[in-house]
């Protein structure tokens, strides 16, 4: 049986640096609001999760599996030529996946987006319509 989401709280810095698209079966979907890149952060609603070889492994099926569907999503909607996928948690320790759209022609590329990539927030037009289109693949 999958976890409870029931003690959620997300990290203040994630919080801060991301927007809040919809909740999946397990895990809260965000949008780093930065559009240089496409760029999907999936946080597990596993209160104190840290690691994703801790969770149960239907939890770490199911965090696979929407990781999967984001990925087909940043594929459907932007065509990039490369993903990045990964959990790395040094700076935010609660288990987060980012799911990033590469191409050749973006403002980090080859170097990862981590340190590399200008500030770039969404504007107040675009963001919501941003949004919307998002959770609309979604069903």
């Amino acid at each position: 049986m999958l976890a409870q989401p029931t003690d959620f709280h997300l990290d203040p810095r994630l919080e801060a640096d991301c927007e809040f698209v919809v909740d999946l079966p397990i895990s809260r979907l965000l949008l780093m609001n930065n559009a240089s890149v496409p760029w999907f952060v999936l946080v597990p609603r596993v209160d104190e999760a840290t690691e994703m070889t801790h969770l149960a492994m239907p939890v770490q099926h199911q965090l696979l599996a929407e990781v999967n569907q984001v990925t087909q999503l940043l594929e459907q909607l932007y065509q990039p030529q490369k993903l990045n996928i990964g959990a790395l948690g040094n700076v935010v320790s609660q288990l987060h996946i980012h799911v990033i759209g590469r191409f050749h022609n973006d403002p980090a590329w080859p170097n990862p987006v981590w340190g590399n990539l200008p500030s770039k927030p969404y504007t107040v037009t675009n963001l919501p319509q941003m949004l919307d289109k998002i959770r609309q693949r979604l069903g």
